[in-house]
């Protein structure tokens, strides 16, 4: 029985006639089109784009290098490397890499930092074209930090009260 009806619906071209009446039936609907570089999505506050590092309004950097961001990036992408200050004794990283083809932006880094320094902005128009330039360094974390200060604090402010 089951095999007679398979016959007769590959026969009458059932799953062809299922696929053409949803085409049909949004041929006449209005059109969504987002106009990229000039429009874009609104975006939740909680978007994980590129990284970044932040400073204290002083300017001073806020990571501690306590390596929990790299102690728990399951796709081992962070590297971290550390040292005394000579003028107070504070560590502070020296080395703070994040390779972004090996990262999955799943956020855990900034959720494990005590001190709120690494973040993941909005930004996720980003490329790149020469080899090496994934590797965020973190000078280019710190600028990236920089530029979106407002945007990050914003954001942290509207997720303030889930966290």
């Amino acid at each position: 029985m089951k095999k007679a009806k398979q016959l007769i619906n590959s026969f009458l071209l059932v799953e062809l006639l299922k696929g053409l009446s949803v085409t049909w039936r949004n041929m006449f609907r209005k059109k969504i089109t987002i106009q990229y570089p000039e429009e874009k999505t609104p975006q939740s506050p909680r978007f994980r784009g590129l990284h970044a590092l932040r400073t204290y309004p002083g300017g001073e950097e806020r990571c501690i290098a306590c390596k929990l961001c790299e102690a728990v990036c399951p796709a081992a992408a962070i590297t971290i490397e550390a040292a005394e200050r000579p003028d107070d004794g504070t560590r502070r990283t020296t080395k703070y890499e994040i390779d972004l083809f090996k990262c999955i932006f799943c956020g855990f880094c900034e959720e494990s930092c005590p001190v709120d320094s690494i973040v993941e902005t909005r930004v996720f128009d980003y490329h790149f074209e020469t080899k090496g330039e994934q590797i965020m360094t973190k000078e280019k974390l710190l600028e990236v930090g920089r530029i979106h200060e407002k945007q990050i604090a914003a954001d942290r402010a509207a997720d303030a009260r889930y966290r």
